[in-house]
C-alpha cells in the first residue's frame, strides 16, 4: 500500500457506540484493551474482518475514523496476511468520528459505510 487512507473504521457494539456517543470517548473493545491499542480497518478491509471477528453478529455499528484528527496516535502495522492495518494507540473521540451508521448491506450484497451528513 503506497498511500494510507485517511478513513479507517471501528466497528462497534450497539452498546459501544451508545459508549461513544453518550461518553464522547471510546476507550476500546475488550480486545483493543487486551492488545494495548484500538484495532481499525481501512474501507477494503472491512469486509473480512466482519466476517472473521464479527461473524453472526448484530446490531454492529460502523463508525468512520478521520485517521489525520488523530495524527501520531495511528501505526500502520502488519497483521492479517501482512495487510496494514491502522491501529489506534489512544482512545477514541467521538470529534474524531465523521460519521457513523449501523452495519448495513446493499441488495447486491456489498457493505454500506457511514456517510457524514
Amino acid at each position: 500500500m503506497s498511500e494510507t487512507p485517511n478513513t479507517a473504521y471501528k466497528i462497534l457494539t450497539a452498546e459501544q457506540m451508545h459508549a461513544l456517543e453518550h461518553e464522547g470517548v471510546f476507550a476500546g473493545a475488550p480486545i483493543d484493551l487486551q492488545d494495548g491499542y484500538i484495532h481499525l480497518s481501512t474501507a477494503q478491509q472491512l469486509v473480512e474482518t466482519l466476517d472473521k471477528h464479527f461473524a453472526g453478529q448484530t446490531g454492529l455499528w460502523l463508525a468512520a475514523v478521520d485517521l489525520e484528527a488523530m495524527a501520531d496516535a495511528v501505526r500502520w502495522e502488519p497483521s492479517r496476511g501482512g495487510q496494514l492495518f491502522p491501529h489506534l494507540y489512544a482512545p477514541l473521540p467521538l470529534d474524531a468520528v465523521t460519521a457513523y451508521s449501523e452495519v448495513h448491506y446493499e441488495p447486491n450484497g456489498a457493505l454500506r459505510l457511514p456517510v457524514a451528513g
